[in-house]
């Protein structure tokens, strides 16, 4: 049942086709270097950007996959949670395309398509949903950061979420403090490579608080005084290379820390991480080794599934209809604050 799929909830634009649990074609338009410019994601330029590259990636996506439109047999998009104004062009477009075609729509949850990223495995042609099993998922992005108690499959429930700034927001925040390109997260990830983790001592926001929820404002905060206190700090390669080292280590603790409790404590043996954070290195090596030394599973997401794409979405699309889900109806609208776990 060959499915198409859109997302276009922030700043990439991304077609993919899907089938019987593999992607078949995922094709990403990214906008970064647009929004560089402005440090930051502008929500007018990006609507204006989908609606200028959602035909051209879903052409590509149905060459890659060798699947003619008349032969897709359902549509699906992202319908929230994201900006309104990008979220719209996907998730109209896939609604029109439906309709024309005369084939089911499924409205996605873009936090839930990323639950279950971790279980697709490999490129494409990447089987998905593949030796499920109940775990514990950190969800981590730009603007959310997630804990989650994956019971079964369409079974879950959200432990904990931030309350001010997300771990990528603070990692772009504070990396703009320091004068890095936009996005600065990647680029905290390379530096830091090189960098002192030990070097300078920075706040675990909630670390030891008995909840799930986390909090990264404060440590966002502590850089600017920590910048401001020591005015020569950034004239310095190998200080700054410490800095975004000492930085990143303690966003990695917290999220590590707080999603190994979590597992521990409600007796599971898998843990998941998914979203576009995930694909720091740092963030990846710590879960390995602590999983390894506590005897936990480790499912990741593949770097290429980790930022948005539609492949994620179109996978969990095509599983809700396995399943019996009913089709969105066709009077649904966007969702920009679509909370995870809410109908």
């Amino acid at each position: 049942m060959p499915l198409l799929a859109f997302e276009t909830s922030c700043d990439e634009t991304s077609a993919a086709v899907v089938d019987r649990g593999q992607i078949l074609a995922n094709v990403i338009s990214s906008q970064i270097e647009l929004h560089a410019e402005y440090g930051g994601v502008v929500p007018e330029l990006a609507a204006r950007e989908h609606l200028r590259n959602l035909i051209p990636v879903t052409r590509t996506a149905w060459r890659e996959a060798g699947v003619a439109p008349e032969r897709i047999e359902a549509v699906a998009a992202t319908q929230g949670p994201g900006l309104p104004s990008a979220l719209m062009v996907g998730f109209k477009a896939a609604q029109a395309l439906a309709f024309v075609l005369r084939r089911p729509f499924v409205g996605v949850n873009h936090h839930e398509a990323h639950l279950y990223s971790p279980w697709t495995s490999g490129s494409p042609p990447a089987t998905a949903f593949s030796d499920f099993e109940p775990n514990v998922s950190l969800i981590v992005s730009g603007g959310h950061t997630l804990l989650v108690h994956v019971h079964d499959e369409m079974n879950y429930r959200v432990l904990g979420s931030t309350v001010d700034d997300a771990a990528g927001e603070c990692f772009d925040k504070t990396g703009k403090l320091m004068g890095l390109p936009y996005p600065a997260g990647p680029e905290i990830d390379r530096l830091a490579e090189h960098g002192n983790a030990a070097a300078f001592a920075f706040p675990r926001p909630m670390l030891h608080e008995s909840h799930d929820d986390f909090s990264f404002s404060g440590l966002k905060t502590a850089v600017r005084y920590f910048l401001r206190d020591h005015p020569g700090i950034l004239e310095d390669g190998q200080q700054v290379r410490d800095l975004c080292a000492s930085v990143q280590a303690a966003i990695v603790e917290v999220l590590v820390t707080k999603t190994i409790r979590a597992a521990t404590r409600l007796g599971l043996c898998c843990v998941t991480a998914s979203g576009g954070v995930t694909c720091n290195r740092a963030l990846r090596r710590e879960l390995t080794a602590v999983c390894q030394r506590e005897g936990l599973r480790l499912r990741l997401a593949e770097t290429n599934l980790c930022t948005d794409n539609a492949g994620m979405i179109g996978l969990l699309a095509e599983r809700k209809l396995a399943r019996g889900m009913e089709p969105t109806p066709p009077a649904a609208d966007i969702a920009p604050a679509w909370v995870l776990g809410a109908p």
